[in-house]
């Protein structure tokens, strides 16, 4: 009949310090480098869908630099320095909300360079359909080929905000229609002042 020795097993010093080491890497390491995001776009104008993936990458990361592109092949209708005026206003609040940095910076370079230059190890992007899909697959293997170390993250839109996009709210706006449900108020505003004239 075999039976359990009811004597514990000695731990020796090693063991116990080997635990301990254990126990203290499972805390937040106060040298561990900060999760920095990278969320592209030429944001003319910012939308609201623009507003919720930034909401909800701020929730992912430890600092998000929001990049807004010169874009000059597309026409914009705002300047880039409007552009960059009118988003970092907007987030102002999700920064708070969620007690982190988010800064907002022009660049005209390519994407994968801007990102290692402010030092993103992550590109955010948003998807809100198929077609969107296909662009943005293809992007992501052309920045992973040039960059593997840097990731592309997909964050899906959310259900009310899937068919805004920037080049429709222009083109309704133009048109004379309301688009105060697509844009935040500030970016309401000077969308029509510059309709208007």
């Amino acid at each position: 009949m075999i039976t359990a020795d009811p004597t514990p097993p000695r731990r020796t010093k090693v063991k116990m310090a080997e635990q301990g080491q254990s126990l203290r890497m499972g805390f937040a390491d106060p040298e561990k480098k900060l999760r920095v995001g990278l969320y592209p776009g030429t944001f003319d104008p910012v939308t609201n869908g623009h507003l919720d993936v930034i909401a909800r990458a701020a929730r992912l990361l430890d600092k998000l630099i929001v990049g807004v592109a010169i874009s000059t092949g597309k026409g914009p209708l705002l300047t880039l320095d409007e552009r960059v005026e009118l988003v970092q206003a907007e987030i102002a609040r999700i920064a708070t909300q969620n007690g982190m940095v988010i800064e907002v910076l022009p660049y005209d370079t390519l994407l994968i360079e801007f990102a290692r230059k402010v030092g993103a190890s992550m590109i955010v992007r948003g998807l809100r359909a198929v077609t969107d899909f296909d662009y943005e697959f293809q992007m992501a293997g052309m920045n992973y080929r040039m960059a593997p170390d840097i990731e592309t993250v997909f964050l899906m839109a959310s259900e009310t905000h899937q068919f805004i996009a920037s080049r429709l709210v222009k083109e309704v706006a133009m048109l004379g229609g309301d688009i105060s449900s697509f844009v935040p108020p500030l970016t309401l505003q000077r969308v029509l002042q510059r309709i208007r004239g």
